[in-house]
């Protein structure tokens, strides 16, 4: 009886460690109902703040077409003569509409849902150890534990934009798709893909379900042939990309032309 009690009662600490939760002042709901903001934005859109952001990035609602509401991190300054871009989005091609809701409760997962409930984007991180989401300075918004470790991160999720210090890594999801039209925000017919052999350009034709490369970069060839197959490669600055093959033991670098 002793050892089944004391197994429990390991069992319960494991448990309860790992469902560490996220502190009530750091909870929150915002409802997609308030007034439009007023300064310039990408594709004329209208957007509504959600009070989160780490300036020069805020985190909004924007829509192209009356309510069809994309959830979205912008970055921009607050002035008339400099539009804010939108470089993350949440829920591309599934939109929501007025009094969808973003919330963020103890249980550590970040939800949108429309207004009748539906969950139309989440982080899917409920008990996953969450403590806290935040902003970075690079533009990427994390969910992290008591550990400062990232249990999500937008970063692994890129839309049509890759920011400083953002990669695209071999066998992941983690590939930059064009938007279809600045009023139609859905998935376009060109992306930017990493593979064991190059980076490069997909078209996707509206009459064939397979993209075709119609464009590469020829310097991973003689990467390859030093490092093997590429792993990752990194957006750092000045338009320079180090890269991670997988024979290398550090990256290496070069700028795109």
């Amino acid at each position: 009886m002793s050892s089944r009690f004391h197994l429990l009662f390991l069992f319960t600490v494991i448990v309860f460690q790992a469902q560490a939760l996220v502190p009530k002042d750091k909870t929150f709901e915002y409802v997609n109902n308030d007034v439009f903001g007023h300064y310039p934005q990408e594709y004329d859109a209208s957007y509504r703040f959600t009070g989160l952001l780490n300036r020069p990035f805020k985190l909004c609602f924007y829509n192209t077409t009356s309510n069809a509401f994309t959830l979205a991190l912008g970055l921009g300054t607050q002035k008339e003569a400099t539009p804010m871009n939108w470089v993350w989005e949440a829920n591309r091609g599934n939109p929501v509409g007025e009094n969808a809701k973003l919330t963020f409760e103890t249980d550590g997962n970040l939800v949108l849902t429309h207004s009748d409930g539906r969950i139309a984007w989440q982080t899917n991180t409920v008990n996953r150890g969450v403590v806290g989401l935040e902003i970075l300075p690079n533009g990427n918004m994390v969910l992290y534990d008591k550990k400062g470790k990232f249990i999500w991160q937008s970063f692994d999720y890129p839309t049509d934009t890759l920011l400083v210090g953002q990669s695209l890594r071999l066998g992941a999801t983690t590939k930059l798709v064009s938007r279809a039209s600045q009023k139609e925000n859905v998935n376009g017919p060109y992306s930017l893909v990493m593979d064991a052999k190059t980076l490069a350009l997909y078209y996707k034709s509206p009459n064939s379900p397979i993209p075709f490369q119609y464009f590469s970069f020829s310097f991973w060839a003689t990467v390859m042939e030093v490092d093997g197959p590429l792993q990752s490669v990194t957006l750092e600055s000045n338009l320079t990309l180090s890269f991670q093959g997988a024979h290398s033991s550090s990256r290496e670098s070069a700028i795109l032309e």
